[in-house]
């Protein structure tokens, strides 16, 4: 089985998006890890990382798998990011995303049994 080992994530900013994060998902880096185009995010598992680009990245697509969808796209708006309108589907709850620098995820509330 193919599982998701590692991921990085594209941005302009490095510590806009560490800010933006730590809001959102409670998030701390691992300073030894990070660098001043690298933030490492600490015991991720797997392992995440936001990494310094000229312009911010669409792929790769992520779910973020969440509790509470439609509390956290409110959360994202505050933060200056943007939200679509949740949808459902057998899988759960999901909706695409972006923080305030129109990075894209998703956020996946799963149903029973997932």
């Amino acid at each position: 089985m193919i599982q998701l080992g590692y991921f990085t994530v594209d941005t302009p900013d490095i510590d806009k998006a560490r800010a933006f994060f730590s809001a959102l998902f409670g998030w701390t880096f691992d300073e030894a890890a990070s660098s001043p185009t690298y933030a490492h995010v600490a015991d991720s598992n797997p392992p995440v990382g936001f990494t310094k680009a000229e312009r911010a990245s669409r792929l790769p697509h992520l779910y973020f798998r969440v509790e509470d969808v439609d509390a956290l796209c409110g959360r994202v708006v505050e933060l200056g990011g943007r939200a679509a309108m949740p949808s459902d589907s057998a899988s759960g709850r999901s909706v695409v995303v972006s923080d305030d620098q129109g990075v894209s995820f998703s956020l996946w509330q799963p149903a029973a049994g997932f």
